[in-house]
């Protein structure tokens, strides 16, 4: 009898480890877990439905490089390859459009009410 189960646990111990397997890969070099590490995607334009330019950072510390690539579905090209620039802050908002419609608007109803026609 123990020879006809050893068969069915051995199975049982492959369809368990399938899982644990995968996750381990996920999380090694071999399995490309790190691959991602000192790349990062810094703006992309779209010039047509396939075809953009991004601008990638590659690197860490002094080795940092940005990438101007170009990328279409058949292939993706190095344009420019160029030192980081320093992402400057955030200028301070304009007033918003609705905003400024609103003083043109009260202005033109401030100056109508002195302008009466004869």
């Amino acid at each position: 009898m123990p020879n006809s189960l050893s068969p069915l646990l051995w199975f049982l111990f492959i369809v368990a480890a399938i899982p644990l397997v995968l996750w381990l890969l996920k999380r090694t070099p071999l399995g490309g877990g790190t691959g991602g590490a000192g790349l990062r995607s810094v703006s992309a334009l779209p010039l047509s439905a396939s075809q953009r330019v991004v601008t990638v950072e590659v690197g860490t510390g002094e080795g940092r490089r940005w990438l101007v690539l170009g990328v279409t579905p058949s292939s993706i090209q190095t344009l420019y390859t160029m030192d980081p620039v320093d992402e400057p802050s955030p200028a301070p908002a304009a007033a918003p459009p609705s905003a400024a419609f609103a003083q043109l608007l009260g202005r033109l109803r401030n100056d109508g009410k002195g302008h009466h026609a004869p």
